[in-house]
């Protein structure tokens, strides 16, 4: 039985998240369809712009994503303190851009005067929308719903596009964050799709690597790719929002793992191995097995044992789903 996603999301317990959303009726939302030899490939244009402009009007950030033939991944980071920051005119024009609200809501956006009573109504209309942009499920809507109505007019037929529930993990701590951004980035790699992490197509981490080029100090915030959530560097007081480790480690990490997956040296003793995995503790086997079995591996949320258990109340759960996993991989 499906676990409730009010059970999966808690904002005290972290602001990130895995999602996977899975087309249905073998659709595709990229690549060639084996059987008709249809090519789906002009569809990466239009998520990849919805995951542009979202971030925008959402109070929610993509750490990491990749496109793959009938489903997508996305790392999200849900921003609690930029929503709190925003006016009520700042949310009634966000939300505007998706839909038009109510009459009293318009009047307000457009600086038109109103009374006590219309105030409290737009009020709490905007306290509703508020929440709505910290919300996954609304999230997700709004980037499959624009899409399958492009693709079932494109196919000439009516029904269920996506499946009817995404997936959602949360990502507790460090470790959890790492493994699941380079599963995610390394998709393609696992597919078959690409050789290497920086030539696989429709993936946050080209784009990182593409920007890291063209950089002079690709750590710096103001010269990673301004549509992702930026890396921060290393946890440190005052430390800036956003990604918990150098944007250079990670892809450093992303690329010797992907050469690992793909020449199958699982198992072999790397002496190139990144630094970013004795930071955190993790065995290198641990590590290539991980990136490459991460959703199969844990349940709704994910992290060391200490994570789980610390945070289970947050969650509104009595039982640490996937404890022997998570100590396994993770460890204390």
């Amino acid at each position: 039985m499906p676990i409730a996603r009010k059970s999966l999301v808690s904002l005290e317990a972290t602001p990130y998240y895995h999602i996977v959303s899975r087309c249905c009726r073998r659709c595709f939302i990229l690549g060639k369809d084996a059987i008709t030899k249809k090519d789906y490939s002009h569809r990466q244009e239009w998520i990849e712009n919805r995951l542009q402009e979202l971030p925008k009007i959402f109070n929610i950030k993509i750490a990491s994503y990749a496109l793959m033939s009938n489903h997508f991944h996305l790392v999200v980071f849900i921003d609690q303190e930029e929503s709190k920051q925003l006016t009520d005119l700042e949310i009634a024009h966000r939300w505007h851009q998706l839909y038009k609200g109510t009459m009293l809501t318009q009047k307000f956006a457009n600086g038109e005067n109103l009374s006590k009573v219309e105030l409290d109504a737009v009020t709490i209309k905007i306290n509703e929308w508020r929440e709505r942009l910290l919300d996954l499920g609304w999230f997700v809507k709004n980037i499959n719903e624009p899409l399958a109505r492009m693709a079932n007019a494109e196919d000439k037929c009516t029904g269920k596009f996506w499946e009817g529930r995404f997936k959602s993990q949360a990502l507790l701590d460090e470790k959890a964050l790492l493994a699941c951004m380079a599963y995610v980035d390394l998709n393609p790699i696992r597919a078959k799709m690409a050789e290497i992490p920086e030539k696989s197509n429709h993936t946050s981490i080209k784009k990182r690597a593409e920007k890291a080029k063209q950089s002079k100090v690709p750590n710096r915030l103001d010269q990673q790719e301004n549509s992702l959530l930026n890396f921060a560097g290393k946890p440190r007081e005052n430390m800036p929002k956003g990604i918990p480790f150098t944007l250079t480690n990670y892809l450093e990490l992303v690329d010797w793992t992907g050469r690992q997956v793909r020449k199958n040296k699982r198992g072999n003793i790397d002496q190139a191995l990144p630094n970013i995995l004795q930071r955190l503790n993790i065995e290198q086997d641990q590590w290539l097995y991980i990136t490459q079995n991460f959703e199969s591996s844990f349940k709704g949320i994910v992290g060391t044992t200490m994570s789980l258990v610390s945070k289970m109340k947050d969650f509104k759960r009595t039982r640490t789903l996937g404890y022997s996993n998570s100590l396994f991989y993770f460890g204390k």
